[in-house]
């Protein structure tokens, strides 16, 4: 199928971009990578009467990394962002996480903040915003504001995106100090929608017992949401932390939707599943991290 008719603008300046976002409001969508917005609109999902083509901005294609986290503009691609050291360095759940995104076409031109603003919980980088308390740099001619991940989605293919404004960029936070983290998903053939994907982050104390525990979920509920498990496991030992609890009581807090691809039962045993796998993983990363963190201590005492 074709889409509709529309007209092509290709903005050299963001102002520009955010002039035509002004005027044209309700009647325009904003072009980056294109691997979501095309086929809605070849499927007469979508059907914009302008279309805004934000490539040749070039100043919104950076990753910046400091000791806080990641920062990814609106045009850096997935494939950019997974191969980044210093995202693998200071945020690895993420380029872990982009592994799983679709195939490496799709990867090599589809964008980060793109898939952030088209808001589908079966996506992955949703539920990495939402794990890590992430946020969305939007601005507007009237100006920029920052909306957090528990206030940008707000419903299946929603965000809280104004129809004038421009996501400028999106930022990871990094884990804390002693954490580990880890992301899983299951699906048909891999590059598929998951039907379920799970990304668990672990923080340990100063005596590396459990301080907290979370989870973000890819296809179980119409928008992303971070479970607290700290509860059942705060205090433990990493070696002793009970995972067939903590899969149970992942299932039992997620309430998934049932469709062509599985049951809502089914999608709560993948859950089950991946909670304890991706916890076991994400225990193990952080007793390493705790590990680093202690011995970068004592040398800076000797």
């Amino acid at each position: 199928m074709k889409p509709p008719k529309f007209t092509y603008h290709a903005p050299r300046t963001v102002e520009e971009a955010l002039q035509l976002l002004a005027e044209h409001s309700t009647d325009a969508k904003i072009l980056a990578g294109g691997q979501s917005l095309l086929p809605v609109m070849a499927m007469r999902l979508a059907a914009p009467a302008h279309l805004i083509d934000i490539n040749r901005l070039e100043e919104l294609s950076g990753v910046e990394v400091d000791e806080d986290g990641v920062t990814v503009q609106a045009l850096a691609r997935h494939a950019h962002v997974e191969a980044h050291e210093g995202v693998r360095r200071r945020v690895p759940i993420l380029a872990e996480a982009l592994r799983w995104v679709a195939h490496p076409a799709i990867r090599n031109r589809g964008t980060t903040v793109g898939s952030l603003t088209h808001a589908d919980p079966s996506a992955e980088m949703p539920a990495m915003l939402a794990l890590l308390g992430g946020s969305v740099v939007a601005r507007s001619t009237e100006g920029e504001r920052v909306l957090p991940a528990e206030e940008f989605f707000v419903g299946p293919m929603e965000s809280a995106l104004r129809y004038d404004e421009l996501a400028l960029a999106a930022r990871f936070p990094a884990p804390p100090t002693r954490s580990g983290a880890c992301f899983d998903e299951i699906a048909r053939r891999h590059g598929d929608y998951a039907m379920c994907g799970t990304g668990t982050m672990v923080t340990l104390n100063d005596a590396g017992r459990v301080e907290s525990l979370t989870m973000s979920f890819v296809s179980v509920g119409d928008v992303p949401e971070v479970y607290d498990l700290s509860p059942l496991v705060a205090g433990a030992a990493a070696d002793e932390v009970d995972l067939t609890a903590v899969g149970e009581r992942a299932a039992e807090m997620i309430d998934p939707p049932a469709d062509l691809h599985a049951t809502a039962d089914f999608r709560r045993h993948l859950a089950t599943v991946l909670a304890r796998r991706t916890t076991r993983t994400a225990l193990g990363r952080a007793r390493r991290a705790a590990s680093g963190a202690q011995e970068l201590r004592d040398e800076e005492q000797v």
